[in-house]
Protein backbone atom coordinates (compact mmCIF):
# COMPACT_ATOMS: atom_id res chain seq x y z
CA UNK A 1 0.00 0.00 0.00
CA UNK A 2 1.02 3.70 -0.76
CA UNK A 3 0.76 5.11 2.80
CA UNK A 4 1.51 8.84 1.57
CA UNK A 5 -1.39 8.25 -0.71
CA UNK A 6 -3.65 7.01 1.29
CA UNK A 7 -2.53 9.94 4.05
CA UNK A 8 -3.48 12.74 1.63
CA UNK A 9 -6.73 10.91 0.76
CA UNK A 10 -7.41 10.51 4.34
CA UNK A 11 -6.74 14.75 5.14
CA UNK A 12 -8.87 15.35 1.81
CA UNK A 13 -12.06 13.52 2.71
CA UNK A 14 -11.68 15.26 6.19
CA UNK A 15 -11.81 18.53 4.88
CA UNK A 16 -13.93 20.94 6.91
CA UNK A 17 -15.11 22.71 3.45
CA UNK A 18 -16.82 19.30 2.26
CA UNK A 19 -19.70 20.22 4.91
CA UNK A 20 -20.46 23.30 3.44
CA UNK A 21 -23.98 23.08 4.83
CA UNK A 22 -22.89 21.89 9.22
CA UNK A 23 -20.30 24.48 8.39
CA UNK A 24 -23.00 27.19 7.58
CA UNK A 25 -25.47 25.90 10.31
CA UNK A 26 -22.15 26.40 13.37
CA UNK A 27 -21.66 29.97 11.77
CA UNK A 28 -24.87 31.15 12.19
CA UNK A 29 -25.33 29.05 15.66
CA UNK A 30 -21.82 30.45 17.06
CA UNK A 31 -22.78 34.23 15.95
CA UNK A 32 -26.20 33.56 17.70
CA UNK A 33 -24.82 32.40 21.09
CA UNK A 34 -21.82 35.48 20.73
CA UNK A 35 -25.05 37.63 20.34
CA UNK A 36 -26.44 36.46 23.28
CA UNK A 37 -23.24 36.46 25.45
CA UNK A 38 -23.04 40.70 24.04
CA UNK A 39 -26.86 41.08 24.76
CA UNK A 40 -26.78 39.83 28.10
CA UNK A 41 -23.61 40.81 29.77
CA UNK A 42 -23.53 44.36 28.11
CA UNK A 43 -20.56 46.34 29.04
CA UNK A 44 -19.37 44.07 31.05
CA UNK A 45 -17.87 41.68 28.16
CA UNK A 46 -15.52 41.77 25.14
CA UNK A 47 -15.90 40.97 21.74
CA UNK A 48 -16.07 36.85 22.14
CA UNK A 49 -14.31 34.95 19.50
CA UNK A 50 -13.68 31.76 18.17
CA UNK A 51 -10.26 29.91 19.28
CA UNK A 52 -10.65 26.27 18.40
CA UNK A 53 -9.33 24.49 15.31
CA UNK A 54 -10.94 25.99 12.60
CA UNK A 55 -9.34 29.43 14.34
CA UNK A 56 -6.01 27.53 13.51
CA UNK A 57 -6.71 25.34 10.52
CA UNK A 58 -7.17 22.36 12.18
CA UNK A 59 -10.47 21.55 12.31
CA UNK A 60 -12.06 18.03 10.97
CA UNK A 61 -15.35 16.93 9.56
CA UNK A 62 -16.26 14.05 10.97
CA UNK A 63 -16.35 15.78 14.63
CA UNK A 64 -15.54 19.05 15.30
CA UNK A 65 -17.15 21.94 17.33
CA UNK A 66 -16.44 25.77 18.02
CA UNK A 67 -14.87 27.02 21.14
CA UNK A 68 -16.30 31.24 21.60
CA UNK A 69 -13.65 32.46 24.16
CA UNK A 70 -16.09 35.03 26.04
CA UNK A 71 -13.44 37.75 27.68
CA UNK A 72 -15.06 39.21 30.89
CA UNK A 73 -13.92 42.59 32.15
CA UNK A 74 -12.51 42.12 35.68
CA UNK A 75 -15.13 44.20 37.57
CA UNK A 76 -18.07 41.92 35.68
CA UNK A 77 -19.57 40.27 38.65
CA UNK A 78 -18.57 42.25 41.44
CA UNK A 79 -14.93 43.99 43.09
CA UNK A 80 -14.92 40.46 44.94
CA UNK A 81 -16.53 38.33 41.79
CA UNK A 82 -14.33 34.84 41.82
CA UNK A 83 -13.92 33.11 38.97
CA UNK A 84 -16.02 30.09 40.01
CA UNK A 85 -18.99 32.67 40.09
CA UNK A 86 -18.58 34.06 36.82
CA UNK A 87 -18.35 30.61 35.58
CA UNK A 88 -21.57 29.79 37.56
CA UNK A 89 -23.08 32.86 36.10
CA UNK A 90 -22.21 32.16 32.45
CA UNK A 91 -23.38 28.62 32.66
CA UNK A 92 -26.83 29.69 34.64
CA UNK A 93 -27.43 32.11 31.53
CA UNK A 94 -26.44 29.66 29.08
CA UNK A 95 -28.92 27.35 30.77
CA UNK A 96 -32.02 29.09 30.97
CA UNK A 97 -31.87 30.43 27.70
CA UNK A 98 -31.16 27.15 25.61
CA UNK A 99 -32.93 24.37 27.85
CA UNK A 100 -35.45 23.74 25.43
CA UNK A 101 -33.47 23.27 22.88
CA UNK A 102 -29.86 22.00 24.01
CA UNK A 103 -28.27 20.22 26.43
CA UNK A 104 -26.28 22.75 28.46
CA UNK A 105 -23.63 20.80 30.43
CA UNK A 106 -20.78 22.39 32.73
CA UNK A 107 -17.34 20.87 31.48
CA UNK A 108 -13.64 20.92 32.82
CA UNK A 109 -13.11 25.08 31.74
CA UNK A 110 -16.42 25.34 29.36
CA UNK A 111 -20.00 25.39 29.15
CA UNK A 112 -21.18 23.23 26.26
CA UNK A 113 -24.11 23.86 24.12
CA UNK A 114 -25.26 20.44 22.45
CA UNK A 115 -28.47 21.83 20.16
CA UNK A 116 -30.73 19.10 19.42
CA UNK A 117 -30.79 17.53 16.10
CA UNK A 118 -32.55 19.40 13.06
CA UNK A 119 -34.55 18.33 10.02
CA UNK A 120 -31.26 17.25 8.49
CA UNK A 121 -30.13 15.06 11.87
CA UNK A 122 -27.29 17.67 12.40
CA UNK A 123 -25.88 18.69 15.71
CA UNK A 124 -24.30 21.46 16.34
CA UNK A 125 -21.95 21.70 19.56
CA UNK A 126 -20.84 24.92 20.74
CA UNK A 127 -18.41 25.33 24.05
CA UNK A 128 -18.17 28.46 25.67
CA UNK A 129 -15.00 29.26 27.31
CA UNK A 130 -15.43 32.27 29.73
CA UNK A 131 -12.30 33.74 30.91
CA UNK A 132 -11.89 37.02 33.10
CA UNK A 133 -8.74 39.66 32.60
CA UNK A 134 -6.74 40.14 35.43
CA UNK A 135 -6.80 43.50 36.14
CA UNK A 136 -9.98 46.12 35.05
CA UNK A 137 -9.82 46.94 31.52
CA UNK A 138 -5.80 45.11 30.84
CA UNK A 139 -7.40 42.60 28.67
CA UNK A 140 -7.55 45.57 25.66
CA UNK A 141 -3.53 45.39 25.97
CA UNK A 142 -2.70 41.99 26.57
CA UNK A 143 -5.52 39.93 25.83
CA UNK A 144 -4.45 38.20 29.06
CA UNK A 145 -7.40 36.07 30.62
CA UNK A 146 -7.81 33.71 34.02
CA UNK A 147 -10.05 30.48 33.15
CA UNK A 148 -11.49 28.56 35.69
CA UNK A 149 -11.27 24.74 36.54
CA UNK A 150 -14.52 23.24 37.28
CA UNK A 151 -13.92 19.23 37.75
CA UNK A 152 -10.08 17.61 37.68
CA UNK A 153 -7.97 18.36 34.40
CA UNK A 154 -5.56 15.85 34.26
CA UNK A 155 -3.68 16.82 37.51
CA UNK A 156 -5.29 20.15 37.92
CA UNK A 157 -7.66 20.31 40.87
CA UNK A 158 -11.32 20.97 40.65
CA UNK A 159 -11.99 25.05 41.43
CA UNK A 160 -8.45 26.05 40.53
CA UNK A 161 -8.04 29.58 38.84
CA UNK A 162 -4.31 28.50 38.17
CA UNK A 163 -5.43 28.83 34.61
CA UNK A 164 -4.52 32.14 32.85
CA UNK A 165 -3.50 32.45 29.06
CA UNK A 166 -3.45 34.10 25.98
CA UNK A 167 -6.13 32.36 23.45
CA UNK A 168 -4.55 34.60 20.46
CA UNK A 169 -1.17 33.54 21.39
CA UNK A 170 -2.08 30.13 20.79
CA UNK A 171 -4.02 30.63 17.66
CA UNK A 172 -0.66 32.68 16.70
CA UNK A 173 1.62 29.77 17.37
CA UNK A 174 0.20 28.05 14.38
CA UNK A 175 -0.41 31.09 12.17
CA UNK A 176 2.70 32.92 12.42
CA UNK A 177 5.49 30.21 11.20
CA UNK A 178 6.85 30.00 7.83
CA UNK A 179 4.35 28.40 5.08
CA UNK A 180 5.75 25.14 4.44
CA UNK A 181 6.30 24.37 8.11
CA UNK A 182 2.91 25.64 9.05
CA UNK A 183 1.31 23.49 5.98
CA UNK A 184 2.69 20.34 7.02
CA UNK A 185 1.88 20.92 10.84
CA UNK A 186 -1.62 21.49 10.42
CA UNK A 187 -1.65 18.63 8.51
CA UNK A 188 -0.12 16.23 11.05
CA UNK A 189 -2.75 17.83 13.44
CA UNK A 190 -5.80 17.09 11.73
CA UNK A 191 -4.95 13.26 10.71
CA UNK A 192 -4.11 13.08 14.94
CA UNK A 193 -7.42 14.59 15.41
CA UNK A 194 -8.77 11.54 12.55
CA UNK A 195 -6.89 9.32 14.86
CA UNK A 196 -8.42 10.26 18.28
CA UNK A 197 -11.72 10.23 16.76
CA UNK A 198 -11.21 6.37 16.56
CA UNK A 199 -11.32 6.19 20.29
CA UNK A 200 -14.68 6.20 22.49
CA UNK A 201 -14.21 8.95 24.74
CA UNK A 202 -9.82 9.34 24.81
CA UNK A 203 -8.74 11.29 27.65
CA UNK A 204 -6.33 13.44 25.00
CA UNK A 205 -7.60 16.51 24.15
CA UNK A 206 -7.04 18.00 21.30
CA UNK A 207 -5.02 20.99 22.05
CA UNK A 208 -2.82 18.34 23.57
CA UNK A 209 -2.22 16.67 20.22
CA UNK A 210 -1.44 20.16 18.87
CA UNK A 211 0.95 21.25 21.32
CA UNK A 212 2.80 18.37 21.09
CA UNK A 213 3.00 18.09 17.58
CA UNK A 214 4.19 21.77 17.36
CA UNK A 215 7.16 20.29 20.15
CA UNK A 216 7.92 17.57 17.91
CA UNK A 217 8.53 19.92 15.09
CA UNK A 218 10.63 22.24 17.11
CA UNK A 219 12.49 19.78 18.58
CA UNK A 220 13.36 17.45 16.06
CA UNK A 221 14.24 17.99 11.87
CA UNK A 222 10.81 17.12 10.56
CA UNK A 223 11.23 16.14 6.90
CA UNK A 224 10.25 13.91 3.63
CA UNK A 225 6.66 12.81 2.74
CA UNK A 226 3.95 12.95 4.83
CA UNK A 227 4.13 9.38 6.26
CA UNK A 228 7.37 10.48 7.37
CA UNK A 229 6.70 13.18 9.11
CA UNK A 230 3.51 11.93 10.85
CA UNK A 231 5.41 8.86 12.01
CA UNK A 232 8.52 11.06 13.42
CA UNK A 233 6.07 12.60 15.38
CA UNK A 234 4.59 9.65 16.37
CA UNK A 235 8.16 8.43 17.82
CA UNK A 236 8.58 11.78 19.33
CA UNK A 237 5.07 11.48 21.33
CA UNK A 238 5.73 7.70 22.25
CA UNK A 239 9.11 8.32 23.45
CA UNK A 240 8.80 11.45 25.79
CA UNK A 241 5.25 11.81 27.29
CA UNK A 242 6.08 9.83 29.73
CA UNK A 243 9.50 11.39 30.64
CA UNK A 244 9.35 13.05 34.13
CA UNK A 245 10.98 16.15 32.04
CA UNK A 246 8.59 16.22 30.01
CA UNK A 247 6.51 19.56 29.73
CA UNK A 248 4.22 21.03 27.49
CA UNK A 249 4.44 25.23 27.87
CA UNK A 250 0.89 27.05 26.65
CA UNK A 251 2.24 29.47 24.17
CA UNK A 252 -0.17 32.23 26.10
CA UNK A 253 1.16 31.42 29.10
CA UNK A 254 4.92 30.05 29.94
CA UNK A 255 3.92 29.24 33.38
CA UNK A 256 1.16 26.62 32.44
CA UNK A 257 2.07 23.15 31.41
CA UNK A 258 -0.38 21.27 29.68
CA UNK A 259 1.34 18.13 30.56
CA UNK A 260 -0.89 18.53 33.82
CA UNK A 261 -3.76 18.34 31.71
CA UNK A 262 -3.56 14.59 31.52
CA UNK A 263 -1.83 12.41 34.31
CA UNK A 264 0.88 10.10 34.88
CA UNK A 265 -1.36 7.29 33.57
CA UNK A 266 -3.18 8.86 30.68
CA UNK A 267 0.10 9.61 29.41
CA UNK A 268 1.13 6.08 29.98
CA UNK A 269 -1.90 4.81 27.82
CA UNK A 270 -1.01 7.12 25.24
CA UNK A 271 2.66 6.07 24.61
CA UNK A 272 1.50 2.79 24.95
CA UNK A 273 -1.26 3.22 22.66
CA UNK A 274 0.91 4.59 19.62
CA UNK A 275 3.87 2.04 20.51
CA UNK A 276 1.08 -0.40 19.96
CA UNK A 277 0.10 1.27 16.49
CA UNK A 278 3.34 1.94 14.80
CA UNK A 279 4.29 -1.76 15.42
CA UNK A 280 1.34 -2.44 13.63
CA UNK A 281 1.69 -0.29 10.42
CA UNK A 282 5.43 -1.97 10.54
CA UNK A 283 4.20 -5.42 10.77
CA UNK A 284 1.30 -4.63 7.63
CA UNK A 285 1.02 -0.89 6.06
CA UNK A 286 -2.59 -2.04 5.67
CA UNK A 287 -3.02 -1.51 9.04
CA UNK A 288 -2.21 2.19 8.72
CA UNK A 289 -5.70 1.90 7.30
CA UNK A 290 -7.66 1.27 10.73
CA UNK A 291 -5.98 4.01 12.98
CA UNK A 292 -6.13 6.53 9.86
CA UNK A 293 -9.29 6.15 8.09
CA UNK A 294 -10.62 8.06 5.32
CA UNK A 295 -13.93 9.96 5.66
CA UNK A 296 -16.21 7.41 3.21
CA UNK A 297 -18.85 9.68 3.34
CA UNK A 298 -16.07 11.59 0.35
CA UNK A 299 -14.07 9.39 -0.62
CA UNK A 300 -16.36 8.33 -3.84
CA UNK A 301 -16.10 12.04 -4.64
CA UNK A 302 -12.26 12.42 -4.30
CA UNK A 303 -11.67 9.07 -6.42
CA UNK A 304 -14.07 10.63 -9.44
CA UNK A 305 -12.03 13.84 -8.93
CA UNK A 306 -8.60 11.74 -9.18
CA UNK A 307 -9.68 9.93 -12.00
CA UNK A 308 -11.91 12.63 -14.37
CA UNK A 309 -9.97 15.97 -12.53
CA UNK A 310 -7.72 17.83 -13.78
CA UNK A 311 -4.39 16.21 -12.83
CA UNK A 312 -5.84 12.98 -15.15
CA UNK A 313 -5.45 15.15 -18.16
CA UNK A 314 -8.93 14.60 -19.24
CA UNK A 315 -11.87 16.63 -19.10
CA UNK A 316 -14.09 16.74 -16.24
CA UNK A 317 -17.68 15.61 -17.44
CA UNK A 318 -21.01 17.32 -16.35
CA UNK A 319 -22.29 16.65 -13.37
CA UNK A 320 -25.62 14.85 -13.04
CA UNK A 321 -28.44 16.20 -11.55
CA UNK A 322 -31.23 14.08 -9.48
CA UNK A 323 -34.07 15.44 -8.39
CA UNK A 324 -36.53 13.52 -6.23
Amino acid sequence: MDKNKHLDSVISTHKITKEEVLFDKYVKKKNEVKEALEENYGSNIYSPFNSGSYAKNTAINTKFDFDLVSPFKRNAFGSNGTLKEMYEDVHDFLYEKYKNVAEVKKQKVSIGLEFYADSDGHVIKIDVVPGRELSQDQYKEDENLNLYVYYKYGNIDAGSERIKTNVKAQINNIKDRATAEKDSIRKIIRLLKVWKNTKYNYPTKSFFLELITIKAFDSKSITGSIWDKLETVLEYIRDNVTKDSFTLKDPGNSSNDLGDTLTSTEKQQLSDDIKNMLERIEDNDENLKTYFPENSKFKKEDTNNNQYGKNSGMPIPPPKLNFG
